[in-house]
């Protein structure tokens, strides 16, 4: 069983910004496709960004692209999320997610393509 652990959220102002983590225990990422998904309250969980590890070719939600950028850590089991220009409809718990279908250049968003999920971190953009 894979180990998911995001840390790194909290509470911030509109237009600030926040880098959450995301550690996957055992595994080289290079292998992996990797994602972030968030979940405002009474709302569906909704991908933001994906990366493959082979070719480090990304993909962004309409709704974050330009703001959030997604890397990886030199440890090859971390990945980030750098969010900046945070507005108050970020808000919601963010999750980290591993798929072990590999491909070069492309990624999905979508919460069915993910097995292994972390237990998400709480991003609260207020004023």
């Amino acid at each position: 069983q894979v180990q998911v652990v995001e840390s790194g959220g909290g509470l911030v102002e509109p237009g600030g910004s926040l880098r959450l983590s995301c550690t996957a225990s055992g595994l080289n990422l290079d292998y992996y496709t990797t994602a972030w998904f968030r979940q405002a309250p009474g709302k569906e969980r909704e991908g933001v960004s994906c990366l493959s590890g082979s070719t480090d070719y990304k993909s962004y939600s309409d709704s974050v692209k330009f703001r959030f950028t997604m890397s990886r850590g030199d440890d090859k089991s971390t990945v980030y999320l750098q969010m900046n220009s945070l507005k108050p409809e970020d808000t919601g718990v963010y999750y980290c997610a591993i798929n072990g279908a590999l491909k070069p250049w492309t990624c999905p968003i979508a919460v069915d393509s993910y097995g292994d999920w972390g237990q998400g971190t709480q991003v609260t953009v207020s004023s």
